[in-house]
């Protein structure tokens, strides 16, 4: 058993905050949750996912979660719900982006040699950086590079890759979480994603990001390209949370997020910690 916590600072006394109450993997699953600092006033389901999201009320600036991570059991696999082709903005690939992406695996001949093509296209597609406007703002489908590079974060590379997969006719979901890189003893202070793919049996895990950011060349797979340890806490974009008369509408819920005045929610100063990594 190990416990990851989560500190969250920039609170305003009584504001309320949405967090992922977790999720299974094949690695390990989140079996409970209490919070420190605050009050978790209910649990909101997020049906079309079998996600949970806890609806806290903070008692001061701060507060932590205190998530507890078991080993998963032998066999396990991620959820169904991570491979459900969903149609959202942030996943479904507009006209030409699915034409290319097809034409990119049929010509390396399609199966598992077609999502290597697809994994190096959008490597190509982008160079690493944490942009102010992501490539996909404002559009109802994920769009087509067709050439040159592009700024973008695990966030941007992984929307692109999942969404060229699935209009390739793959299998392939997109995951996120926490990772600890070993050189930084255990804390991180931002959510990190990565693409699984499953194809004639066979589940991939694929981290673009991590290969960019260490200089490791093209891109194979496998969870950790760089020394360190991962959590999963959620899958999928477009989640809707609802309490009562009030909805929240996220592209995804990775770190806790406090609610605005206007409807909107916000994401907070974290610091990440695995203390038995």
């Amino acid at each position: 058993m190990r416990q990851l916590r989560i500190e969250v600072s920039g609170l305003q006394p009584g504001a309320h905050l949405l967090a992922p109450a977790g999720m299974c993997s094949p690695e390990d699953a989140v079996t409970a949750t209490t919070v420190t600092g605050g009050e978790i006033i209910t649990v909101a389901l997020e049906p079309e996912l079998g996600l949970a999201a806890l609806w806290i009320e903070a008692a001061g600036t701060r507060l932590t979660l205190n998530h507890i991570i078991a080993p998963a059991p032998i066999g396990q696999g991620y959820p169904e719900a991570v491979f459900a082709p969903r149609v959202t903005r942030y996943t479904a690939a507009a006209a030409d982006l699915a034409e290319a992406s097809r034409a990119t695996a049929a010509k390396a001949g399609g199966g598992r040699a077609g999502i290597d093509a697809l994994v190096a296209e959008a490597e190509a597609r982008f160079t690493y950086d944490h942009p102010e406007a992501r490539f996909n703002d404002g559009t109802e489908a994920v769009p087509y590079l067709s050439c040159g590079t592009t700024p973008g974060s695990c966030v941007d590379i992984n929307t692109y890759l999942v969404a060229s997969l699935r209009a390739a006719g793959y299998e392939a979901g997109y995951v996120y979480g926490y990772f600890f890189p070993a050189e930084k003893g255990g804390v991180t202070h931002d959510m990190h994603c990565w693409v699984v793919t499953r194809h004639a049996g066979a589940v991939l895990d694929w981290d673009i990001a991590h290969h960019m950011k260490a200089g490791l060349g093209p891109t194979k797979p496998g969870l950790n390209p760089r020394p360190g340890w991962r959590v999963a806490l959620g899958h999928s974009m477009g989640h809707c949370y609802r309490r009562g008369e009030t909805t929240a509408r996220l592209k995804l819920l990775a770190e806790p997020m406090q609610a605005g005045p206007d409807g909107t929610w916000q994401k907070l100063p974290i610091t990440a910690r695995l203390p038995a990594a």
